[in-house]
């Protein structure tokens, strides 16, 4: 799975939800497939992934890139805040520097998935990194979280290689515009380095 796009259309609600795929483009070496979550007769959430054949390419390790990845980071606190259960308690935090709703600036920390999205199956790779990339958005903020807010209507994620490991590292920024639209910038990695790349576009409002 090299990309995969998703498009946040309406708040998913703690409800039941039906989710549909279909292969939109088949093919031997380059594959689009869709999928749509529905509550009840509404589409809350629509994405589309990009699927590259694999193959074993013979070239000197050098051609890899570089293997650095951030620090360890040190366990977070739960969040606590006047709202019902979300998807940030479905995750762990180790905060490098910055921090989900804290410190201003670029932020990094590494992020496990703590539950399994589809009860009894162990999480892919891909859902790791699918939950993980989401907060990007939330780590990185240039301005106060107090005065401000930033929704991210979409998520785009962009992998070179599958992850390795539970923990996905997250080096984000973000850059804010005076006429009310933002984007996130991530970098995304795994405990053997680099493996992609999130973007958020986002709506900034003041609260």
């Amino acid at each position: 799975m090299a990309r995969v796009t998703v498009e946040l259309l309406r708040p998913v609600p703690l409800a039941p939800l039906t989710v549909t795929a279909r292969l939109v483009r088949p093919g031997k070496k380059v594959q689009l497939v869709e999928a749509t979550i529905r509550a009840g007769d509404v589409d809350v959430v629509r994405a589309v992934a990009l699927r590259l054949r694999e193959a074993a390419l013979d070239f000197p390790a050098t051609a890899l890139g570089p293997t650095d990845r951030p620090p360890e980071g040190s366990a977070a606190p739960r969040m606590t805040r006047e709202w019902p259960v979300n998807f940030g308690d479905a995750v762990e935090f180790r905060v490098v520097s910055g921090g989900p709703g804290t410190d201003l600036g670029p932020g990094t920390c590494w992020i496990r998935l703590a539950v399994p999205l589809v009860a009894g199956e162990e999480p892919s790779p891909l859902q790791r990194v699918l939950a993980a990339a989401d907060f990007g958005n939330g780590i990185s903020s240039p301005l106060g979280w107090d005065r401000y807010s930033f929704i991210n209507p979409d998520l785009t994620v962009a992998l070179h290689r599958p992850a390795r490991g539970e923990w996905i590292g997250l080096e984000a920024v973000t850059w804010p515009d005076p006429a009310g639209v933002a984007l996130a910038d991530t970098a995304l990695y795994d405990e053997g380095g680099r493996i992609g790349r999130a973007v958020q576009s986002l709506l900034l409002d003041s609260r």
